[in-house]
């Protein structure tokens, strides 16, 4: 693979520029060929205007350019994959990059495969397998707290915790090591059981509480999930609407007219929410409303928040029966269309079951909307995030956490009970190797790396 030169187009089809990029060994005998103003000479990292043309293509032009383009070079191993690079900025006419490339083919280079610059970028050395995916994590973030979670990764905040523990974890080896060494001298300890036992504890602990911030990480990855329920026709759809500033949903006062699940999201300081659209929760005997209501009782089990909405006073057995719906959820109550009815009073004298968090909105006008937008951030509880917590938000890093947790605790069990050091040794290593899968610094199958690269784009 490395004396292979690489090419794709690097950026999105139909912009007004685009870049195609080269990797390899032959970077610049390919460059030269096609850009006749690229020499042995040309200094790297500088921006060089020159026609891309075919081998054949004279100075009088008798054949003209194919197109003028910015061509920067960078030698290895000052580059982004830590090999020969060339970036070749031209117009962003999906012909002229087809033409580009297929120059580039006929010189000598290969179309690159999907993640294929990166995974050089991580065989060279320049990034960790960690600071990899959070290349794709950044090409694919949504709000500022996805883009500042990828780029703490990028920047190595994962795999400095990491290596920090992986530091630890080997010094607490070295010294069993040690004594292995010296089996024969029964009465030698060079690790003291009491000093392992509080650092083996103190590694555990954070290895435990960077695994307990992937339920965060994902949460703020893929959008906190909320449920709009309520009877039929009390402005469901119009709420989404609303909320998302769209036509979403259909609105009409036909009772049973959401039939499905409506899904879209919003971003709420800087955080993704995911907001659900439910059909209406009545008695019905139309067979494809009561598949929407079945949807929609799914729906809350799988969502953090519901909004419960309605336009009426509800009786003291619907308030027991949505809270027990929504046990273990954050329940908001908003009353709907208070520009046509009086708003519900939350008093004990009031109602039977005085209801929790009780917001009054009109959703057809706006009114409220963005005191409901501030109960919805609240109720997601989100800890105090800056730019320097670690948060995990990969389902690969978090299993790689859970089984170092299960060796650690077994360190941990064979402490308290005296087991012979090698087997303590062994767990020891073990960790070890688990932490590194996460930055790739232990050896990795190579289907792992595959699986991991196959998912970025062509460029990439």
């Amino acid at each position: 693979m490395k004396e292979d030169t690489i090419c794709a187009i690097a950026t999105a089809p139909g912009g007004a520029i685009g870049i195609v990029r080269l990797s390899g060994s032959a970077v610049f005998s390919i460059v030269r060929r096609v850009c006749r103003r690229i020499t042995e000479t040309t200094p790297a990292r500088t921006a060089i205007y020159t026609p891309i043309a075919v081998p054949e293509w004279n100075p009088e032009g008798s054949v003209p350019p194919l197109d003028d383009a910015l061509v920067t070079l960078f030698r290895a191993p000052n580059s982004y994959t830590g090999e020969d690079c060339a970036e070749i900025s031209c117009h962003g006419s999906r012909y002229i990059l087809n033409k580009v490339l297929e120059l580039l083919v006929q010189q000598g280079a290969r179309l690159a495969d999907p993640g294929e610059f990166t995974q050089r970028a991580f065989l060279n050395g320049k990034l960790d397998l960690s600071q990899a995916e959070a290349v794709a994590d950044l090409i694919a973030s949504t709000n500022r707290a996805t883009h500042d979670l990828a780029m703490n990764q990028l920047r190595g905040g994962i795999s400095s915790e990491l290596n920090r523990l992986r530091e630890q974890l080997l010094r607490l080896t070295s010294l069993l090591e040690l004594e292995l060494d010296f089996s024969d001298h029964e009465e030698l300890e060079f690790a003291d059981r009491t000093e392992l036992l509080n650092l083996a504890g103190t590694i555990d602990e954070r290895v435990r509480h960077l695994a307990r911030s992937f339920e965060t990480g994902q949460a703020l990855k893929n959008g906190i999930p909320v449920a709009i329920v309520g009877k039929t026709n009390v402005g469901k759809s119009t709420l989404l609407n609303t909320l998302l500033r769209d036509d979403r949903a259909i609105v009409s006062d036909v009772h049973g007219t959401t039939r499905d699940s409506i899904e879209d999201t919003m971003d709420l300081h800087g955080i993704t929410f995911r907001f659900i659209d439910t059909a209406g929760l009545r008695e019905t005997d139309d067979v494809v409303e009561q598949i929407g209501i079945e949807r929609t009782y799914k729906s809350i089990e799988k969502v953090s928040i519901v909004i419960w909405l309605t336009d009426e006073r509800p009786t003291r057995h619907e308030i027991d029966e949505m809270q027990e719906l929504t046990r273990g959820k954050e329940l908001l109550v908003v009353q709907n269309k208070i520009d046509l009815a009086q708003p519900l009073c939350n008093s004990k004298n009031d109602l039977a079951q005085p209801l929790p968090s009780l917001l009054f909105i009109s959703a057809k006008l706006g009114r409220g909307i963005e005191e409901l937008e501030e109960a919805i951030f609240q109720a997601a509880h989100l800890p105090e995030i800056n730019s320097n917590d670690i948060i995990v938000t990969s389902a690969r890093h978090y299993e790689a956490l859970l089984r170092a947790h299960d060796s650690l605790n077994r360190v941990l069990d064979g402490l308290h009970s005296a087991l012979p050091t090698d087997l303590i040794a062994e767990d020891l290593r073990l960790t070890l190797s688990q932490l590194a899968e996460i930055t790739g610094g232990a050896i990795t199958p190579q289907e792992t790396l595959n699986n991991i690269f196959s998912h970025f784009c062509v460029g990439k």
